[in-house]
């Protein structure tokens, strides 16, 4: 009899363990999800938040990328006006001063060649 009722007792309070284990696991799960779902709405809001300024830097990196591409093509028209400015100015003068432009190339010719002649020459160190 004394047996019988220390298995009773022991029975008890393994059965009231599995209820306090049962319960503890369901308070527990029941704060993993409260906490997953509060992470899920930060994240939500943070996303929420991001998304704007990541549209309105993608629309600034694309109106910069064009700006820049814009002034890249003026300037090429800006350098080709000038250059047939110059080439007609050229043009101009030669038809009008031949003499002298035959000089000025040839006095041009000759710095040139003179400095590619002290280039070329192998240099000594002492």
């Amino acid at each position: 009899m004394f047996g019988n009722k220390t298995a009773q007792n022991a029975n008890s309070l393994a059965d009231q363990a599995t209820q306090s284990a049962d319960r503890a696991l369901l308070s527990t799960r029941r704060l993993a999800n409260e906490a997953l779902d509060g992470l899920a709405d930060g994240v939500q809001g943070l996303r929420d938040d991001v998304e704007p300024v990541i549209a309105r830097a993608t629309h600034q990196a694309s109106d910069l990328a064009h700006q820049g591409m814009d002034a890249l093509r003026d300037g090429k028209r800006q350098l080709q006006a000038r250059a047939r400015r110059v080439q007609g100015g050229t043009v101009d003068y030669i038809r009008d001063e031949p003499f002298k432009a035959v000089l000025i190339a040839a006095a041009a010719g000759a710095v040139l060649a003179g400095l590619l002649s002290l280039l070329s020459r192998p240099h000594r160190h002492g």
